[in-house]
């Protein structure tokens, strides 16, 4: 009777210690990786997040995992991971900003903020409400630091939803709102102007597809599952811009919606109860306005000798017009990383990239990876710490780490990012604050 008690206790007893010893185990082996991966991101320099990300608090978070599990980019780019029981932003430079992490947490313990202590970024002060200190000005989408298609569709919903509730809306004889900018943001508001039956006007300056618009051929565009106005649920995870901007037209044609391309805004200014928005095209009176224009603004220049010579430019259109040149490529960021490797995939061409910085740090692994990949195959060659100092018809010459470097060259495209339309946001009034690691 003893005996056999005895045994019934270790016939359950044992099972349950190999269950433990296997969970105790698989959760050591997580947390190898996380260190693994985060000592890699921090030896590699690769520590500045570049756009939106979390910032965990360890006194709140419980350990569950819940924010690595939601992270749209687990498991294929571990951006989160679990160490000593708590969540940690392990691959900073992977966090693309989708925000499903904090929406998981169920502690709370996640805040979601834009730049850091070390590297700042511009963003519009706005309202919950999407509603900037102008009153009746409203922004929404990559202006407001939302970069991520998804993100920017959602926000430019959400921004009319907002404007739908205003006094007056409906009523008189100006328009309801006018739509600045037909990319995500602005296509998408567009969509819920028509849907809801708003007086509303959009105007872009370019073509459909705003930033998108202006990528490069073939390019990879990073989204997610998301409800788009008039249409339902768009269900793209990753696509090219091509497939992206295809079905927008097909979008446009099928609802209807009406933009009015090729036309500009010059100016935004109080009258009466609403706002005379100029353009070049002509002057409309409407009750709001959504500005939903990219932060792109002006291609931030090199301040270089000889950057006004024709074969400058500051972005990538078609890398086959590039068919066996010698390429300089100056920046560190996506645009940058992807004109560099499509250009290097032509044959006869040389591709140089020159970055200012030690890691390509604001990249995407992928990028990172395929430039990687091109240097080893030698048909690309990188200076890290590098300036350009000046550019002649047929070379450019490179400051790296205070060691002069002459390269033959043919082109150059500088994608070092864009200057935020400050001047015109500070015109209509609008506050402009540089977020240091804040919301």
């Amino acid at each position: 009777m003893f005996n056999s008690g005895i045994l019934g206790f270790w016939i359950y007893l044992i099972p349950l210690l190999i269950v433990w010893g296997l969970y105790i185990g698989l959760k050591a082996s997580k947390k190898r990786v996380a260190v693994r991966a985060r000592d890699e991101a921090v030896e590699a320099g690769l520590v500045e997040p570049a756009s939106l990300h979390p910032v965990i608090n360890h006194n709140r978070c419980l350990g569950c995992g819940s924010c690595v599990e939601a992270c749209p980019e687990h498991p294929g780019h571990q951006v989160l991971g679990l160490i000593d029981g708590k969540s940690h932003l392990i691959n900073p430079t992977d966090c693309i900003g989708h925000g499903a992490c904090q929406k998981a947490c169920p502690a709370d313990a996640i805040t979601l903020v834009f730049g850091t202590e070390r590297r700042g970024v511009e963003i519009p002060v706005v309202t919950p409400s999407f509603e900037t200190d102008v009153p009746g000005v409203y922004i929404a989408g990559e202006l407001g630091g939302m970069g991520l298609v998804r993100n920017a569709i959602t926000q430019g919903t959400e921004a009319m939803e907002s404007i739908k509730g205003v006094d007056g809306i409906g009523t008189g004889e100006m328009l309801d709102v006018l739509v600045v900018g037909a990319g995500p943001a602005g296509f998408a508001a567009s969509l819920y102007a028509l849907e809801n039956k708003l007086r509303c006007v959009t105007v872009e300056q370019d073509s459909l597809g705003g930033t998108v618009y202006n990528f490069p051929r073939q390019k990879i565009v990073m989204t997610a599952p998301v409800d788009l106005p008039m249409y339902g649920s768009v269900k793209f995870t990753e696509t090219t811009k091509e497939k992206l901007l295809e079905f927008w037209q097909k979008v446009e044609r099928d609802t209807g919606v009406k933009i009015k391309y090729k036309e500009r805004v010059e100016s935004i200014v109080r009258k009466g109860e609403g706002l005379e928005v100029k353009t070049t095209r002509g002057n409309y009176l409407t009750r709001t306005v959504l500005l939903a224009i990219g932060r792109r603004g002006t291609p931030r220049k090199l301040g270089a000798a000889g950057e006004e010579l024709p074969k400058v430019v500051y972005r990538l259109i078609d890398p086959e017009q590039y068919r066996a040149h010698k390429v300089l490529v100056v920046g560190g960021g996506d645009s940058a990383l992807e004109a560099a490797i499509s250009i290097s995939e032509e044959p006869g061409t040389s591709v140089t990239i020159s970055y200012r910085g030690g890691a390509f740090s604001r990249a995407k692994e992928k990028n990172r990876r395929k430039v990687k990949e091109a240097e080893k195959a030698g048909r690309l060659k990188v200076y890290f710490n590098s300036n350009v100092k000046s550019i002649n018809e047929t070379s450019v010459e490179i400051d790296e780490s205070g060691t002069r470097v002459d390269i033959d060259n043919d082109d150059v495209i500088v994608n070092a990012g864009g200057i935020l339309p400050t001047a015109f946001l500070k015109d209509v009034g609008i506050n402009v604050e540089t977020r240091y690691g804040t919301r």
